[in-house]
């Protein structure tokens, strides 16, 4: 890891102690500055209302330069949300963990926009490629080359 992205993420986790999460978003592991989980929980009336999934951040030398990897966490009987942009493995399309990545967004930012992408879905489904993907895709999300629709055309 290198000074930057230690010291980078040395300051988020300060503030996230000092300052908390917002609501429906909890910190539950920052080891070290490789790996953090977070749960969300979509507040208020939603087709997720009750439910609560877990996120997992992994950061590599170059963050906040580079994004974190980020992904749902998939495991025995722990599922990704359904969801278009959510494929089964965890792995999450969202054009601010690819392309539209900014240095100046925070791991709660990411935790935030997740939870709002999250709160705006009507309808629970799958991407369409799911099966596929899966069956092919790499462990790091950050390795593949995500194709972003606009969903508000």
């Amino acid at each position: 890891m290198s000074s930057i992205s230690s010291r980078r993420l040395a300051k988020e986790l300060r503030e996230i102690h000092s300052e908390g999460c917002p609501v429906g978003i909890n910190l539950i592991e920052a080891n070290d500055y490789a790996k953090w989980l977070f749960t969300i929980e979509v507040m208020g009336d939603s087709v997720y209302q009750n439910e609560k999934y877990t996120l997992q951040f992994r950061f590599d030398s170059h963050y906040p330069i580079s994004s974190p990897a980020v992904q749902f966490v998939v495991t025995e009987g722990r599922e990704a949300p359904m969801h278009p942009h959510v494929y089964s493995n965890g792995h999450i399309c969202a054009s601010i963990l690819g392309n539209e990545w900014s240095p100046v967004l925070s791991v709660v930012a990411v935790c935030v926009t997740i939870q709002s992408m999250l709160a705006s879905c009507k309808k629970k489904e799958r991407p369409r490629d799911n099966d596929s993907y899966v069956r092919n895709a790499p462990e790091n999300p950050k390795k593949t080359q995500f194709h972003y629709d606009d969903d508000t055309v």
